[in-house]
C-alpha cells in the first residue's frame, strides 16, 4: 500500500518538473536568439521590375536594353522609409543606361557593371536622403534587337 502511495505521488511529481524544466529551458533558448537577432536586423534582397531602356542611333530605335536589377538594404532601415527606393533606382538605371556613350551595340564590348551598380547606390542613396541602400545586384542585363522584338 506504501509502494502504490509513493509511486502515486511521484509520477506527478516528475511529470510536472520535466514540464517546468522543459519551458524553462526553451524560455531561455528563444531568449538567446532574439538577442542575436536584435543585433544583426539583417538584410533585405529586394528585387525591382525590370527597367526597358530603347537604344537610339543615327535617329532610329535600334533595339532595346533590359536590365533586371536587385539591391540589398537594411531591413529596418527599408520599413522606415517614407517612400520605397525602388522608383529611384528604376529612374536613376534607365537615364544611365539610356544617356551612356558607351554602350554601342554595333561594337560589343564588355559593359563595366561595377560602376553602373555603384553609381545606382550612390545616387539612389542621395536622392533618399539615407544610406539605405547597400547593394545593387545585377540578374539580367540583355540587349534585344528591334527586329526580334517586333517580329515575336
Amino acid at each position: 500500500m506504501i509502494k502504490m502511495l509513493v509511486v502515486g505521488l511521484w509520477m506527478p511529481i516528475a511529470a510536472l518538473g520535466s514540464s517546468y524544466a522543459t519551458v524553462y529551458w526553451m524560455n531561455d533558448k528563444m531568449a538567446a536568439s532574439e538577442g542575436e537577432t536584435a543585433g544583426l536586423g539583417g538584410l533585405d534582397y529586394e528585387t525591382i521590375r525590370p527597367v526597358n531602356v530603347p537604344i537610339l542611333s543615327d535617329g532610329a530605335l535600334q533595339g532595346y536594353v533590359v536590365a533586371k536589377l536587385v539591391f540589398t538594404a537594411d531591413a529596418d532601415a527599408l520599413r522606415e522609409l517614407p517612400v520605397p527606393p525602388h522608383p529611384f533606382l528604376i529612374d536613376e538605371a534607365f537615364r544611365r543606361i539610356y544617356a551612356d556613350e558607351a554602350l554601342d551595340f554595333k561594337r560589343l564590348e564588355r559593359y563595366d557593371l561595377d560602376a553602373l551598380t555603384s553609381h545606382l547606390k550612390d545616387i539612389a542613396n542621395q536622392r533618399i536622403g539615407s544610406d539605405v541602400i547597400q547593394d545593387v545586384l545585377v540578374e539580367e542585363f540583355n540587349y534585344f534587337d528591334k527586329d526580334v522584338v517586333i517580329t515575336h
